[in-house]
């Protein structure tokens, strides 16, 4: 398994509207072969003194930390998919804006290590 995570920092009055288009992007990352897409809504996410997920995202007081990941059958399908979800129209910022602020979000990809 592959895993993609992302953390983000959300306007809070946006949560709704930011729920509703992570459940049209799970959809189509499905679609590309994706096995899971979990988001979280920050409920217990303290301020760091050297380092914290609020710092990370340079979180406002207004805005919430979403933590979220995706969850491929192997990096090659992650690869793959990707290059799809990217190229669909039904993602696309121009008539779907995202509802924060991309630059500060956080991502990658990564191996599993353990899963128990």
């Amino acid at each position: 398994m592959y895993v993609d995570g992302f953390v983000v920092a959300v306007p809070t009055t946006n949560k709704e509207l930011y729920r509703e288009q992570a459940a049209r992007a799970a959809v189509v990352f499905r679609e590309h072969g994706a096995l899971s897409v979990v988001e979280c809504w920050g409920d217990d996410v303290p301020d760091g003194k050297v380092t914290s997920f609020p710092m990370a995202v340079k979180c406002r007081p207004d805005e919430t930390v979403v933590f979220s990941w995706i969850t491929w059958p192997s990096r090659a399908a992650r690869e793959e998919g990707m290059k799809k979800v990217m190229a669909d129209p039904r993602l696309d910022p121009e008539t779907t804006p995202m509802p924060f602020d991309g630059k500060r979000m956080i991502y990658g990809g990564f191996e599993v290590l353990l899963e128990a």
